[in-house]
């Protein structure tokens, strides 16, 4: 079981950091009472962070169960989506190149 987060390739390194941060914690606080991330918490808890072009974020949007995270510094920009975790992901899930 894993949360992933994607962060847009062109966001500055500092602010994906926070990014990955505050996606985290938000994934967090809406699924908390979830039978999921309960399950997710009693175990190591896995994140696999990506990094995504535009068209892969607003695909990966329409997939269930995710918190946007915009940046006000970057005038209220979407650069970052967090899922709940899960065991099973999406088949495009597989492809998103790693963040390193």
């Amino acid at each position: 079981m894993k949360m992933y987060i994607l962060v847009k390739e062109e966001v500055p390194l500092g602010f994906a950091m926070l990014a990955v941060a505050h996606a985290s914690l938000g994934a967090y606080l809406k699924y908390q009472e979830t039978d999921e991330v309960k399950e997710w918490l009693s175990g190591s808890f896995y994140k696999v962070v990506c990094k995504v072009n535009e068209k892969e974020f607003e695909m990966a949007k329409s997939f269930k169960d995710n918190v946007v995270i915009t940046e006000s510094s970057l005038e209220g920009q979407e650069i970052a989506v967090a899922f709940k975790p899960r065991v099973d992901w999406p088949k495009p899930f597989r492809f998103y190149k790693l963040y390193r």
